[in-house]
């Protein structure tokens, strides 16, 4: 398969600050501890900007060239040696320079090519995908990036007591973060193969599962919601989904339920993520979560998994990774093996 498979040889995360836990969270947003808990279950999550004054401390090019930074060291690779970036996000810094390009900037990158997807909870199996692609199509080494941040989208100054629940939850469920890996055309690092990626768009005709919104100079001063979601429907869709998502994969790759040692479910929420495992059924695998203390972190989400998982991960042992995006219906996973 050399030539044609890519390998995963590293990983790198950041997350900005102390954890902030749901007694401090829900102080600010004058609820309650039990509230969080019960809606969303996640115990903590990361912001890289003041919660009381809404200063930015971290940008999501600080956060992303710090994962991209630590995963090319973790290959045992120099900056020169990477041929690609791609970078997927849902909430770039500007719309232009694009993040991606600043981010190479900072890790010294020049000359290669260096994308940027507009996505949200798929977008880390998409940059792996058109990574995946690169390396097929002859580039040795690369890096892909996932990662988003909330300061734009929640604002704590505001009344929250007059806040619709639908809007509110989105102050508990999100956190800041980034997550990379460096992809190779030869077994290096960690070792890991990529047998499989399944990315398909899957909303034909359907309404919007979740909207994020973005302001010009002519309607920054507009009321509209910057976040919205439809949960009922989110929560009905996605388990199913998901379902979907693993059984075609198995199917791409002919493996069995049995082959799969480790799931890494996707994860919207603590509660949303036990609910999707359970509809999975997957009893002989292994689940590698990290919502619970990281917050949904967008693109950035899987690739915080996975670097839990690689310690774990022996030889011959097999991982899938699923993961939904709402806002427009799109499935993702991907299938890695230790070699």
């Amino acid at each position: 398969m050399t030539g044609t498979t890519a390998y995963l040889a590293s990983t790198g995360t950041a997350l900005p600050g102390t954890p902030v836990d749901n007694s401090t969270l829900g102080k600010l947003l004058s609820v309650s501890e039990e509230w969080i808990d019960i809606f969303v279950g996640t115990r903590t999550r990361h912001f890289a900007w003041d919660l009381a004054t809404g200063e930015v401390h971290q940008s999501l090019t600080d956060l992303c060239a710090e994962a991209g930074d630590l995963a090319i060291a973790g290959a045992g690779l120099d900056p020169s040696d990477i041929e690609f970036l791609v970078l997927a996000t849902a909430t770039p810094d500007t719309l232009l320079p694009t993040t991606a390009a600043r981010v190479a900037d900072r890790l010294g990158l020049n000359y290669l090519p260096a994308y940027q997807l507009q996505a949200g909870c798929s977008g880390a199996v998409q940059a792996i995908d058109l990574g995946r692609s690169l390396i097929a199509g002859g580039s040795g080494a690369g890096l892909v990036i996932g990662g988003d941040v909330t300061n734009r989208h929640l604002d704590l100054r505001r009344d929250l007591s007059r806040m619709p629940t639908e809007e509110l939850v989105n102050y508990v469920l999100f956190g800041d973060g980034a997550g990379a890996a460096v992809l190779t055309a030869e077994p290096a690092g960690e070792r890991v193969a990529l047998r499989g990626v399944l990315n398909r768009f899957a909303g034909l005709g359907r309404p919007p599962g979740q909207i994020i919104d973005w302001y010009g100079i002519t309607d920054r001063h507009t009321e509209r919601q910057m976040i919205s979601e439809d949960y009922k429907e989110i929560e009905e869709s996605v388990p199913v989904m998901a379902v979907e998502i693993l059984w075609d994969l198995l199917g791409l790759l002919d493996w069995g339920v049995g082959d799969l040692d480790f799931l890494l479910p996707p994860q919207l929420s603590t509660r949303m993520t036990q609910r999707i495992v359970e509809h999975l059924a997957v009893p002989g695998a292994r689940e590698i979560s990290c919502v619970s203390d990281t917050g949904n972190t967008g693109n950035a989400l899987p690739f915080q998994q996975i670097e839990r998982l690689l310690p774990e991960l022996r030889v011959g042992q097999r991982a899938l990774a699923i993961a939904v995006e709402s806002s427009k219906w799109i499935k993702t996973g991907l299938a890695l093996e230790k070699v």
